[in-house]
Order: structure tokens, then sequence, then C-alpha cells
């Protein structure tokens, strides 16, 4: 059975943005270490861009890593597109990441990785 609920499941348990910050962080810290200095700040209030680029950071993935998985998870964009998901708010050519494209990055971050664990 799968561990995840869905929002209108009586079981669901919602994480505040704090807590999923603080998860991100430490799982960037995890996958690539610690790096000197002080910790960095958690996000009170988190972006689906955000979570996209510490997901990004934690599993050191390039742009081409990520078009692969958006590609296997039936979703296709060119790489001027998602990099404007990386780009800092104020820019010019930043893009809101849709729910729907971050959910279609973490099936493919699930069909990848998964595959790699059995």
């Amino acid at each position: 059975m799968n561990g995840s609920k869905k929002e209108n499941d009586s079981d669901f348990l919602k994480c505040s943005d704090y807590y999923l910050a603080v998860f991100l962080n430490g799982f960037i810290i995890e996958r690539r270490g610690k790096k000197e200095g002080p910790l960095p700040a958690v996000e009170s209030k988190l972006t689906n861009n955000i979570i996209f680029r510490k997901l990004k950071i934690a599993l050191n993935l390039k742009s081409e890593d990520i078009l692969v998985m958006l590609h296997t998870a039936n979703l296709r964009i060119s790489k001027h597109e998602l990099s404007a998901f990386f780009r800092k708010p104020d820019h010019k050519h930043y893009k809101e990441c849709k729910d729907q494209i971050l959910r279609k990055f973490l099936n493919g971050v699930e069909e990848r990785y998964h595959k790699k664990a059995k």
C-alpha cells in the first residue's frame, strides 16, 4: 500500500511550509554535505519554485536530468522554460511553477529513484 494520503483522506496530515523547509534543507545537507558557515535561514513560506530548486540541489540534478524525468512523467518543456523556474522572482524571465509541473517532476523523481532501489 502506498504511504501517501490524498487531501480528502481522513488520515491526511498537512505539513507546514516551515517543517517542509526544514526537511528539504536537511535533505540537501544529507545528500550534499554541510556548507561552511551558518545554516541557511528556514523559509516560513514556500513556493513550488523553492521546493523544486531545493530538490534539484539535494538530488544534484542538471537541467537535462530534470527534462528527462519530466519526459518520463509525460511532460515536455524546453530548457528555457525550465530555467525560468529557477530564476529570482524579480527577474523578467521568472515563471511561477504550477502544481501540475511540480507533481510531474515528483512523479519523475519517484520513477527514477524507485527503479534504482529495486
